[in-house]
């Protein structure tokens, strides 16, 4: 199992201490300092079936660089572009078990389904 995130975010110090506490194994990726590549970006929006701008942190300052984007298959690389240039953007936890099932973990229904 792996887990992107961002020492800094609540959410993400709350699935890995509860992945702690259920004895789950897991790998860290500090995505802020570890990007994920356009390919792996990609790879994970298709495991979760969604679209970039669906998991862009649109509140973000960063954000002001898709904002304008349009939100369509013909933008979707752009989107990614942006989302890898500038990782503050992706939305975090961001879980991926040993099986590929992926998810974004921000509350406690989803993330438990990676604790057992």
């Amino acid at each position: 199992m792996e887990i992107w995130i961002n020492p800094a975010c609540s959410k993400c110090r709350a699935a890995t201490k509860a992945l702690d506490e259920a004895g789950v194994t897991y790998t860290v990726r500090r995505y802020l300092d570890d990007p994920p590549t356009p390919e792996e970006l990609d790879a994970v929006l298709t495991r979760l079936n969604l679209d970039p701008w669906h998991v862009v942190r649109h509140n973000e300052p960063a954000a002001e660089s898709v904002r304008d984007l349009p939100r369509d298959a013909a933008h979707r690389t752009a989107w990614i572009e942006a989302m890898v240039a500038d990782p503050i953007l992706i939305q975090r936890p961001i879980i991926t078990a040993d099986d590929q099932t992926t998810a974004i973990a921000r509350d406690p229904e989803t993330l438990a389904k990676f604790l057992s």
